[in-house]
């Protein structure tokens, strides 16, 4: 095939298409459906916080380029954010860079840290940037998968899936989309055997050298992000405990009356440890696809969920599975159940 004749797309991405996200999101205002697909809460945050981003907006702060890793205010945030509930203490100066969200932070990492040919492990099911900028890097995706019920990590697959030309294993706890938290024994088993250290949500926190790799590739990115939302972000990080204790409490409360109703109406369900989602199976209820089945329930019950096969590279193993968030209020939660309970009916 000549150059001209070469399809426009990197080749590397041809497989990728639109997300299941947007096809589900567009199906659920298409059908008036409830939308347990996508996993971003129907509440604002606290008014206060809204409040500091208008504030930066109006008195300048931010309006014009921050400065590349991030403002001072929100790295010492997050440093102090970190020291506060997980006792891991990071130099605000040289181990930590703010970034556009979590998907930029592994867009970078990927793009500094790994050339063409180079493997890069990731925990299947995965969040579904992984497999892009893997792609995007011209490394090879290497899957090591977590199996239900409990979706734990076999520290053995791990050890038997990294070679020579390993490069990277991508890791996030709680696992999006499962849930599960990796506990410490597991996670003291993954660094022994690759000596790495991770970041989290929104910003790269790493040694001095892997942040600084990672900076090189993120500025050609987006050079700089969200100025003015940056310091209302570091005085959401400095909240009061009460706060973060009633959104803990609240997503309990959430998950569980998910979890419970799911299995009253004959879901099998996979509670998860962390995160807003819950994985099920659909085989109880007389289903055997996925994405059939997410694709049939916006018009025959009014609700939208996700397929998880969509992040698997072998998606013939969890066929079945289907995920709901629950990052929703209780009424909108009830009344997806609601509507589900139809299922039980035919």
């Amino acid at each position: 095939m000549s150059r001209s004749q070469r399809p426009f797309l990197n080749r590397r991405l041809d497989n990728l298409g639109t997300t299941i996200f947007a096809e589900m999101s567009a199906r659920a205002v298409a059908t008036g459906s409830v939308n347990l697909g996508q996993g971003f809460p129907d509440r604002d945050g606290p008014a206060e916080i809204a409040q500091a981003a208008a504030d930066a907006v109006l008195a300048g702060r931010g309006n014009q380029y921050p400065p590349g890793p991030g403002v001072p205010e929100l790295r010492q945030a997050i440093a102090a954010h970190d020291q506060r509930f997980y006792g891991h203490s990071y130099d605000p100066d040289t181990e930590i860079l703010v970034t556009a969200g979590a998907t930029e932070a592994v867009a970078a990492a990927m793009l500094a840290l790994v050339e063409p040919g180079d493997e890069v492990i990731a925990f299947e099911p995965y969040y579904d940037s992984y497999a892009a900028n893997i792609a995007m890097a011209a490394g090879v995706r290497v899957p090591v998968t977590l199996h239900p019920p409990s979706f734990r990590p076999d520290i053995n697959a791990l050890r038997k899936a990294i070679t020579s030309e390993t490069r990277l294993i991508l890791l996030n706890s709680p696992h999006n989309p499962t849930g599960t938290v990796f506990d410490h024994d597991e996670l003291a088993a993954i660094a022994a055997l690759a000596a790495f250290t991770g970041w989290k949500v929104g910003w790269v926190k790493a040694i001095p050298e892997l942040v600084a790799a990672v900076k090189t590739a993120k500025q050609f990115l987006t050079f700089v992000a969200s100025g003015p939302f940056q310091y209302a972000v570091a005085q959401a990080l400095a909240l009061p405990d009460a706060y973060f204790e009633k959104l803990k409490d609240d997503f309990i409360a959430q998950r569980d009356l998910l979890c419970d109703g799911l299995d009253e109406i004959g879901f099998t369900v996979y509670p998860p440890q962390g995160t807003y989602f819950v994985t099920t199976d659909v085989r109880s209820l007389g289903y055997t696809d996925g994405v059939e089945f997410c694709r049939m329930l916006p018009d025959r019950v009014g609700v939208v969920a996700i397929p998880t096969g969509i992040f698997y590279d072998h998606p013939e193993r969890v066929r079945s599975h289907v995920r709901f968030a629950f990052c929703k209020q209780p009424a909108v939660l009830t009344e997806a159940l609601k509507r589900l309970s139809q299922l039980k009916t035919g």
